[in-house]
């Protein structure tokens, strides 16, 4: 009897091997993957945050910089236009590049390398200098977003994806709601310098924070790839650990009517999502009449509204739309052209009023810029999908930001603010009609091979 109990017992544990094995799966590499997914959702946030806090400091120390070298707004333009077309480019390349690369250690290598920079801008003493040290901050600065927008993709699954994205987006709004704060208040109390070395210093901190949390792919921490885990069988990868190639990019970017659609909206918007970031507090004390630090109290508040509309287009594409970005993306922009004469229309001195316009304007502006990279994901496939969102910014910056720069600044010296706000207007409906575009484009299963996710997308 007792061998008998042996060999029932035996064959019953091979036959039932495989739901053991599953279940292994689920309790074990589940609680695991939960943990690396928070886990990396919010070191990238915090990155990303630090990243913009050294970025958006620009804008906060604008106005000492003008006082002390007496620069107009075209020669400003000049610094900011200068750090568009660098950072566009760098977008460009480092999104290839990040593609091929560890995550961890290209996304500390960034934020350590925009830091330094900041410190050098903050011992600027001429227009070349700060030009010079600006645009090199921005080279660094590419190399942020792309690392980040491979890691998403590797750590949370398709069907996932608009949502957590979204929520990741808010780093972008923490971060300029910290250097309208935090930046603004060391420049009204301790110089327009302090604005840059301090913030620095913080950077620095969190880059070591980064490079200490961060894994690139669940891979390297022995977990199967994140489709296994969401069980999207029908999702299931292909390109886990391929490598992309010059014919790679052009087949699935470059011949992608949806990446161009896209990304020529992005250009559009990009134009006001800039202008507001780098001129609204020179606009608040100019022709609205607000102070530094009202102006940089108005400036958070737009950024707090922007976490809210980012969250809100992705989770509303995923929910309402079945994952489609398309009538998002085009409501949001036409509501912010509303927006936008709502606030150009509002008379000096109404700070209440300013700052509640302000508020929609950044709620609408967040969430197209949440979707463009959401969409990057979605007409594409995981392994470029850094390359993809580079090629978007690429457009962005050297055509949209370039405008916002010295476009901006030369609007204002001839025409006034008035002119400025015609531009942001038409801006904001040229990229609804190409948002219009894609309205009924879903997403694609982006972990195909490269060829099958370009085939039918031409």
């Amino acid at each position: 009897m007792n061998a008998l109990k042996v060999m029932t017992d035996t064959i019953s544990s091979t036959l039932s091997s495989g739901a053991t094995t599953a279940c292994k799966f689920t309790t074990t590499a589940g609680k695991s993957y939960s943990y690396w997914r928070l886990r990396i959702l919010y070191t990238t946030m915090l990155g990303y945050a630090a990243f913009y806090l050294i970025r958006l400091n620009f804008s906060m120390a604008l106005p000492g910089i003008r006082a002390e070298y007496g620069f107009s707004n075209t020669e400003i333009g000049y610094i900011i236009s200068a750090a568009s077309v660098v950072y566009g480019v760098g977008k460009l390349l480092n999104g290839y590049l990040s593609d091929k690369s560890n995550a961890r250690y290209f996304l500390t290598a960034g934020l350590i390398g925009s830091a330094v920079m900041n410190f050098f801008m903050g011992t600027g003493a001429s227009l070349g200098l700060l030009v010079l040290f600006w645009a090199a901050n921005s080279w660094f600065q590419s190399m942020g977003f792309p690392p980040i927008a491979r890691l998403l993709t590797h750590w949370f699954s398709p069907k996932e994806i608009g949502t957590k994205w979204s929520i990741w987006s808010c780093s972008h709004q923490i971060g300029g709601a910290a250097a309208a704060l935090f930046a603004g208040y060391l420049a009204m109390h301790y110089g327009w310098r302090s604005a840059f070395f301090i913030p620095a210093i913080v950077a620095i901190v969190v880059s070591l924070f980064i490079f200490n949390r961060v894994r690139d792919t669940p891979k390297e921490v022995g977990l199967p790839p994140v489709e296994d885990y969401k069980e999207d069988v029908k999702l299931a990868k292909k390109t886990e650990g391929q490598k992309l190639t010059i014919k790679d990019f052009i087949e699935i970017i470059l011949k992608n009517k949806l990446v161009w659609y896209v990304s020529i909206a992005n250009l559009f918007l990009y134009i006001p999502r800039i202008g507001v970031a780098t001129w609204a507090p020179a606009f608040l004390k100019e022709f609205k009449g607000a102070d530094l630090f009202l102006a940089g109290g108005q400036v958070a508040i737009f950024d707090i509204a922007a976490a809210i509309g980012g969250i809100a287009a992705g989770w509303m594409s995923d929910k309402y739309f079945q994952s489609r970005r398309g009538p998002v993306g085009t409501l949001y922009l036409l509501l912010l052209a509303i927006a936008f004469i709502a606030l150009w229309k509002i008379p000096a001195n109404h700070p209440y009023f300013d700052t509640i316009a302000l508020m929609f304007a950044g709620f609408l502006l967040a969430g197209p810029q949440v979707l463009v990279g959401i969409a990057m994901a979605d007409f594409t496939c995981k392994s470029v999908v850094g390359s993809a969102n580079g090629f978007a910014g690429f457009m962005a910056y050297v055509v949209g930001a370039l405008i916002s720069g010295i476009g901006v600044g030369q609007l204002v010296d001839t025409w006034g603010w008035n002119a400025v706000f015609i531009l942001f207007v038409a801006c904001s409906l040229i990229g609804a009609l190409f948002f219009s575009l894609t309205w009924n484009a879903r997403p694609r299963n982006i972990s195909d091979n490269f060829k099958t996710s370009n085939s039918s997308m031409k």
